[in-house]
């Protein structure tokens, strides 16, 4: 399996707006300059996660994106699917209902044995993306020492 930088960087900026922002929103240069994403790039990334349903944003001043939901309720899985066509090793093991979104009809349907393999394995790799949420990285990347930015956006009154 090979993932694209969209769930490669989709997944890290998610990760850093649970890690650092909490339920505050946080500004994609923020975001952009934690993890060395283009800004630009963030944006595209953001729409299909919004259209998922896993991020929201709010516009104005104190404005940015936010997690939909709590990050102990949103897995890696949902993370990819979002990001990513089909979660699949090779393009003909899909489960029965992804076999609608493949391109092209395999040749050897019903007779090749290595279509097994393949499906059982990205059943087991689904398993354990959908084991793993964005509760679970923050976790992570606190045991592993991960510095959080304390100090999200400096609020000035006058």
């Amino acid at each position: 399996m090979r993932l694209t930088t969209k769930s490669r960087y989709g997944l890290r900026a998610l990760f850093d707006i649970a890690y650092n922002c909490g339920t505050a929103p946080a500004q994609i240069q923020d975001i952009s300059r934690r993890q060395d994403i283009s800004p630009r790039y963030l944006e595209q990334i953001f729409q299909n996660l919004k259209r998922a349903g896993i991020l929201k944003s709010k516009r104005g001043p104190q404005g940015g994106y936010f997690l939909a939901r709590s990050p102990d309720k949103i897995t890696i899985l949902e993370i990819l699917n979002a990001t990513e066509q089909d979660v699949l090793l090779v393009e003909c093991a899909g489960a029965t209902e992804k076999k609608s979104k493949r391109t092209g009809e395999c040749a050897q349907e019903g007779s090749c044995v290595t279509q097994t393999v393949w499906e059982e394995a990205s059943a087991l790799l689904g398993e354990l993306f959908s084991g793993i949420t964005l509760q679970t990285l923050c976790e992570r990347g606190q045991a592993m020492g991960v510095k959080r930015e304390d100090e999200h956006r400096f609020m000035y009154y006058i």
